[in-house]
């Protein structure tokens, strides 16, 4: 059996962005709640926003580095895998990776050093302000990253010159129409992913018996920050939907594995789409639901696969994706709001409650998973969407070169992943032991109340 450079490539590609994204989906919004913490120990001095501060900066330093090694990695393919894409965008993509790095990258790296060692040498203002630095610097960071997938998906601004793209307007490339959706749409990824992960491993301090005040604080603020942003999440991904319907038809005719042009379409719950046939088996669905949901009329036409022969997704992938994407989002929705309830009536957790956070941990990491392979797959054949095609791009390596290197970084990266997840429970598991408080009258005030016992 003959196999496929470009499906290699594109295998090692999606299994690196897939480890790659793990770290930032977390650190984004990580960032902003160690600000959280700091600003509430600021206001009240109580000493558990600080054991909570203390605790999960650790964990975002972790998250941080090993999203810098996978970046560094993965940034080698374009080299290494798809030159075409530099030799055709890179007048656009360069820049644009080079701006994140100036604003974003410097500004986290050099303060997330003050956030991890500078409790006691600097004062309590310059410390809060890297917490400030560092949080702005992830949100930069994805923002310019996000920019660049836009405008792979929706391109604007730009002309063709003997075959390679050139600027004409940097204002219409970094505001391009899919941009504020997708980037409020990550954003908001990145919320509740890291929310249930504080919510979830809080969870698992509490039934080891960990009821501390900082335990409780970090989980309340868990539990209260997903229960609010998964409706933002799903009215942005409603938004976003009718952004890729505008654009990217042939995307959302995958998602509905929708064959015929045609009106008062069905929504799929489920089915198994079948190429070949080009039909469904099986098919479970809500009438007129699609049309619904798309059009805002139950009889409104939804484009089919039919209006894109040879040029839209492979369906199964983007339909079965984006199901997992929605499911574990509902998961999230019942799961939060009942927490916020029990916690509101009782002022603490049940067991099974907290069972199903600790679960819950990584949820995240699958919505977003499931959601970028609705979006990258919904692409093809196209790199960049009208421009290049991702054929054109692919490297001339041979496939057994490109099938060594992935079955290496499939094992590196499950190696490292599985120490992840081990050192965040061993770290949850010996908190207790992990931190020395001083007295809360600390005799100068550049010194906090907390310290790390190293």
């Amino acid at each position: 059996m003959e196999l496929d450079p470009v499906l290699l490539a594109r295998v090692q590609f999606a299994a690196n962005i897939t480890f790659h994204i793990l770290f930032p989906t977390i650190t984004i919004a990580l960032g902003w709640i160690l600000l959280f913490f700091k600003l509430s120990y600021n206001r009240s001095d109580d000493l558990k926003w600080m054991d909570a501060y203390h605790f999960w900066v650790k964990i975002f330093a972790l998250s941080f580095a090993l999203g810098v090694v996978s970046g560094i990695t993965m940034s080698f393919q374009f080299g290494t895998n798809w030159p075409g894409f530099m030799e055709r965008v890179g007048n656009i993509a360069g820049p644009l990776l080079a701006y994140e790095i100036l604003t974003a990258f410097f500004l986290e790296a050099v303060f997330l050093g003050i956030m991890l060692f500078g409790f006691r040498r600097v004062s309590n203002r310059v410390h809060t302000l890297a917490t400030v630095l560092v949080a702005v610097g992830t949100t930069l960071s994805a923002f310019w990253i996000l920019v660049l997938n836009s405008w792979m998906h929706t391109p604007v601004g730009f002309e063709m010159r003997d075959g390679v793209a050139h600027a004409t307007d940097w204002l219409a490339i970094v505001f391009n129409p899919s941009m504020p959706y997708r980037l409020t749409h990550m954003l908001l990824a990145s919320g509740l992913t890291a929310a249930f992960l504080i919510a979830g491993v809080s969870s698992y301090r509490w039934l080891r018996g960990d009821r501390s005040p900082s335990v409780m604080a970090a989980l309340r603020t868990g539990v209260v920050l997903a229960a609010i942003l998964i409706p933002a999440q799903i009215v942005v991904g409603d938004l976003h939907g009718l952004n890729t319907l505008e654009h990217q038809p042939q995307k959302i005719a995958a998602i509905e594995a929708n064959w015929q042009t045609r009106p008062a379409v069905p929504l799929v719950l489920f089915a198994l789409p079948d190429e070949q046939a080009r039909s469904n088996a099986f098919e479970v669905a809500i009438p007129y639901g699609a049309s619904l949901i798309l059009t805002h009329d139950p009889n409104g036409v939804v484009p089919g696969l039919d209006a894109f022969e040879g040029s839209h997704p492979p369906v199964a992938p983007v339909f079965f994706a984006f199901r997992v994407m929605v499911g574990i989002g509902i998961t999230m929705l019942l799961l939060s709001w009942a927490g916020g309830w029990v916690l509101w009536r009782r002022g603490d957790l049940t067991p099974w409650l907290a069972r199903a956070f600790v679960g819950m941990t990584f949820a995240g990491w699958g919505a977003t998973i499931a959601g970028w392979y609705v979006t990258e797959i919904g692409r093809q054949p196209w790199l960049v969407s009208g421009v290049l095609r991702t054929a054109e791009a692919a490297s001339a390596v041979p496939a057994p070169f490109i099938g060594l290197s992935l079955a290496l970084y499939l094992v590196v990266y499950a190696v490292l992943l599985a120490a992840y997840v081990s050192v965040i429970f061993h770290l949850a598991r010996k908190a207790g032991d992990a931190v020395v408080r001083l007295p809360k009258a600390a005799p100068s005030p550049s010194v906090p109340s907390m310290v790390a016992a190293e």
